[in-house]
C-alpha cells in the first residue's frame, strides 16, 4: 500500500477532532477567527520544536527554499485561514456533518479550478460526476425551516460559507504542494515538516497582527482557553502534517478524494457527540455528494 493512502487517513481522522474542539470552542467561548487563531498558535510551538530537535539530533541545518516558496506558501496560507474562519461560520448555521459536507466540496471545486486556472481539460464522464456533485450541493443548501422553492436559498448564509471554504480550501492544497515542491531536499517527511513549520509561522503571525489591530478581546479569550484549545493545537499539528506530507507524496487532487473518508468520521461526531439529527434529505446529499467524488476519483 502507497504511503500517502494512510497518511491521508489519518490526516482526516486528525482534522476531524480538530474541527470537533474547534465546534465547542466557537459555541461558548471564542468567535470563529478566535478559533481558527487557536488552533496556529497553539500548533506552532509543537511543529517548531520537532523541526529544531530533528536539527539537533542530525547535526544537519535545515534545507534551502527558493523565493516561491514563500509566495506559494503565502497563498495556501491565507486561503486555509479564510476557508476555516467560513467552516467555523458554518457550524452555527447548519449541523456538524452538513457542515463538513459542505467543506468538501473542495474535491469539485479543485476540477473546476484547474480547468479555469491551468486549462485542465475535464472529460465527459468526469463532468458527470461534477454535476452530481452539484446535485448533491441543491439538496443540502435548503436551510431547516426555510421555505419556498429550492433555487431561493442558493443564494443563503450557509451555501456561500460552504462553497466558499471549499474553493478556498482548494487552493490551499494546491498552494501547499506547490510549496514543498520547492523544498531542496528528497526527504518527503522534511519536506512536508518545512513547509508547515513555515506556513504555521506566517499565519500565527498574521491573525495576531489581525486581531490585536480588531478584536484584542479574542486575544485574551484564546489564552483564556488555552485548556481546550492546546489540544486544537496537537491534532491541527498531527492533522496538518499529515496532509502536507500526502501532498508531497501524491497529486492533490488524489489526496483530496481519499480524505472524503472524513463525510463518515463527521457524520459519526455529529451523531454520537453532538445529539444533531440528521434528516433524509441531508444523509442523500451526503451520500450523492460521497458518490460524485468517487466517481470522479475513477475517471481522473
Amino acid at each position: 500500500m502507497p504511503l500517502w493512502i494512510p497518511v491521508t487517513i489519518a490526516a482526516a481522522a486528525f482534522q476531524t477532532v480538530r474541527f470537533m474542539l474547534q465546534k465547542s470552542l466557537s459555541a461558548v467561548k471564542l468567535s470563529a477567527e478566535g478559533a481558527t487563531f487557536s488552533r496556529f498558535l497553539y500548533s506552532a510551538p509543537f511543529i517548531l520544536a520537532g523541526l529544531a530537535a530533528w536539527s539537533v539530533a542530525t547535526g544537519r541545518e535545515l534545507p534551502q527554499v527558493s523565493p516561491a516558496f514563500w509566495a506559494f506558501g503565502a497563498v495556501g496560507g491565507l486561503s486555509q485561514i479564510l476557508a476555516t474562519i467560513c467552516v467555523v461560520l458554518l457550524f452555527g448555521q447548519r449541523n456538524f456533518a452538513v457542515g463538513i459536507t459542505f467543506k468538501k466540496t473542495e474535491v469539485i471545486q479543485t476540477a473546476i479550478v484547474g480547468l479555469i486556472v491551468l486549462g485542465d481539460r475535464v472529460s465527459a464522464a468526469a463532468l458527470g460526476a461534477i454535476l452530481l456533485g452539484l446535485v448533491a450541493v441543491l439538496l443540502l443548501s435548503k436551510t431547516p425551516g426555510d421555505v419556498g422553492a429550492w433555487w431561493r436559498h442558493l443564494g443563503n448564509r450557509a451555501t456561500a460559507l460552504g462553497l466558499g471554504s471549499g474553493v478556498l480550501f482548494a487552493f490551499s492544497a494546491v498552494g501547499y504542494r506547490a510549496a514543498s515542491l520547492e523544498v531542496a531536499s528528497d526527504a518527503p517527511v522534511l519536506r512536508a515538516a518545512v513547509t508547515l513549520a513555515a506556513v504555521v509561522l506566517m499565519q500565527t503571525l498574521a491573525m495576531a497582527a489581525w486581531l490585536g489591530w480588531r478584536d484584542r478581546a479574542q486575544l485574551r479569550a484564546v489564552w483564556q482557553a488555552r485548556r481546550t484549545a492546546v489540544f486544537i493545537g496537537i491534532f491541527s499539528m498531527a492533522g496538518s502534517f499529515c496532509w502536507f506530507l500526502a501532498f508531497t507524496l501524491q497529486n492533490a487532487a488524489y489526496v483530496k478524494a481519499l480524505g472524503q473518508v472524513e463525510l463518515i468520521l463527521s457524520l459519526m461526531a455529529s451523531v454520537l457527540f453532538f445529539h444533531e439529527r440528521i434528516t433524509p434529505r441531508e444523509v442523500t446529499g451526503m451520500a450523492l455528494l460521497g458518490l460524485s467524488i468517487v466517481l470522479l476519483v475513477a475517471v481522473i
